[in-house]
């Protein structure tokens, strides 16, 4: 089974839909046999690498709505976040551009390490408040995570990556994809948003009952030869027992 996860380093709610897959996963009987693959999407590719407004300007301004009022969104996102176990911090996350942190998640995937590169900027964003924006932050990150730290920094000052990235975002388009996270199993079932485990877990089990079960044999034949082939051991080109 591959689940293939459409997210934003940028969106709280991602992390939020990762903990609570991997919760499902815990439960889930074949969870040996799932492969999770991260793809990237971007909710502001306008969004500068570097800004002179915290997190709750960025809301207020996105959505034109009151700075306390945004400051109350985030507290609320705060609180879902603790329930499986984060810990975030509006008050000092970097707001930046995640294209090149996109780019990292791919270099990490060619070198074994996507799963642990992808944790580890998320918690480097939304616990530790890094700039994930900034190279040298994201070279020390995957040298965190086993990767070489002198060819993350040679690959993020080039142009590697930029294209899958791109192919990404082009494909979650294709399918549909406007809000992040984005779960797609099998290419077959979509789940949007951080959905509670049980509808993970529900998902799952539904899409692994269809994919193994075995399809009942129809069969094909003439109709009117249904009278003449009975009692008939040897008709219409079979031989019976």
């Amino acid at each position: 089974m591959k689940i293939e996860i459409w997210s934003d380093f940028a969106c709280p709610f991602c992390y939020i839909g990762k903990r609570r897959l991997e919760g499902a996963l815990s439960q889930f009987p074949h969870k040996d046999q799932v492969e999770v693959v991260y793809r990237s999407f971007q909710l502001d590719p306008q969004m500068e690498r570097d800004t002179d407004m915290d997190m709750h300007e960025v809301l207020a301004a996105k959505y034109s709505i009151p700075l306390e009022q945004a400051k109350g969104m985030n507290d609320q996102v705060t609180q879902m976040a603790k329930g499986v176990g984060l810990d975030y911090h509006f008050d000092t996350m970097i707001p930046t551009n995640t294209f090149d942190a996109h780019r990292l998640t791919h270099f990490a995937h060619a070198h074994g390490k996507m799963k642990e590169m992808k944790e580890r900027m998320l918690k480097a964003y939304f616990t530790e408040s890094l700039h994930l924006g900034d190279h040298e932050v994201l070279a020390q990150l995957a040298s965190e995570v086993g990767l070489d730290k002198e060819a993350t920094l040679a690959m993020l000052a080039g142009d590697e990556y930029r294209e899958q990235v791109q192919e990404d975002k082009q494909r979650g388009n294709d399918l549909g994809v406007t809000g992040v996270p984005f779960f797609v199993i099998n290419n077959k079932y979509a789940v949007s948003g951080a959905q509670p485990g049980e509808v993970f877990l529900g998902a799952l089990n539904q899409v692994w009952e269809e994919e193994s079960a075995t399809p009942a044999l129809k069969f094909v034949q003439n109709d009117e030869k249904k009278d003449e082939q009975s009692g008939d051991n040897c008709a219409d080109g079979s031989c019976k027992i």
